[in-house]
């Protein structure tokens, strides 16, 4: 049971906790996301408020209030996943005395502005950039992903490296997207190449294959239109060292330096999410308490799959705010 004695985290009696902080990523959005914070916190309703401006339309109405299938568009989704993570960020983190950060994905820029690499107003219109760019190079190069489970993760590499296919064309690309916990990999690739292949994981030892609901092939070779606009957008960006260490998607390294994060983050769009890596190099850099900064509880299930010995709570609704009394 998780309590709360002169701002710092007790767990069971214990007093020596290195709590990491994590942020949630693409597939955690849900309609009615933030509205109770909204309605219950004046501090939480200029934040909203806020990032409406800067994007320059409502995007808490479509937090609030759907449809689904507006909000789980790439373009919507980012900029809702990382508007969540920072109103319940600023009202927990004077609470929680944490040593790191690290973010899924698109939530590795909720973990950047956790850090103080970047600013709510700078982070918010990369988020949106970047989601707008992934959204409409979904629609002019058609990728898909896939969840394979049950399968061993060097068996997966060898054989998407047997798969793949390089050339100009990119219309046979498959790559590991995502290391999400041991034994569950999303492979990325060209849509009807990725479709008519995946059932090869299948006949290697995957005991399930499952098509997402996505609007491209995220973290692959495809996205590099994004990657090319992005990384101007990034150079114009200021970019501070981080106050906290960064955990980055790319290579699972422990980052503080501003120039090296903006080098991973140039490189995030393209590369695979060694978020099973970043998690056992939290453990063995001394973590033992995770806590989920979003929305759902995605994350803390991956921790549970991939790590022993830790703790794992996690901070979404306006009601779990209770556990900080």
């Amino acid at each position: 049971m998780l309590d709360l004695l002169g701002g710092v985290f007790i767990l069971n009696g214990v007093w020596n906790n290195m709590i990491s902080l994590l942020f949630s990523g693409q597939g955690s959005q849900y309609v009615g996301m933030l509205k109770d914070y909204y309605e219950n916190c004046e501090s939480s309703k200029k934040i909203i408020d806020n990032a409406d401006e800067i994007l320059g339309y409502k995007l808490s109405d479509i937090m609030f209030n759907g449809p689904i299938e507006v909000l789980t568009e790439t373009r919507y989704t980012q900029p809702a996943l990382f508007v969540h993570s920072v109103v319940v960020l600023e009202k927990i983190k004077n609470n929680i005395d944490f040593s790191s950060v690290a973010g899924h994905s698109i939530g590795e820029y909720a973990a950047l502005y956790a850090s103080g690499v970047l600013s709510f107003e700078d982070a918010l219109k990369l988020v949106s950039i970047r989601a707008g760019l992934m959204f409409e190079i979904g629609q002019n190069f058609p990728g898909t992903m896939f969840a394979v489970v049950g399968m061993d993760d060097e068996k997966l590499i060898e054989l998407a490296n047997q798969l793949n296919i390089v050339d100009d064309k990119l219309d046979k690309v498959i790559v590991p997207a995502n290391f999400n916990s041991p034994g569950q990999v999303v492979i990325s690739g060209s849509k009807d190449y990725l479709k008519e292949k995946a059932i090869e994981f299948k006949n290697n030892g995957a005991k399930i294959i499952k098509e997402l609901n996505v609007s491209g092939a995220f973290h692959s070779p495809l996205m590099k239109p994004v990657k090319e606009t992005l990384d101007v957008q990034i150079d114009l960006t200021n970019f501070n060292d981080a106050q906290k260490p960064v955990f980055v998607n790319l290579n699972a390294e422990k980052l503080t330096s501003s120039i090296e994060i903006k080098k991973s983050l140039k490189l995030q769009v393209v590369s695979s999410v060694l978020w099973t890596q970043i998690l056992k190099n939290m453990q063995a850099d001394g973590t033992n308490e995770f806590i989920e900064v979003g929305p759902s509880n995605v994350l803390q299930g991956l921790v549970k799959r991939t790590l022993t010995d830790v703790s794992i709570s996690g901070f979404d609704k306006y009601s779990d705010l209770e556990k900080l009394v």
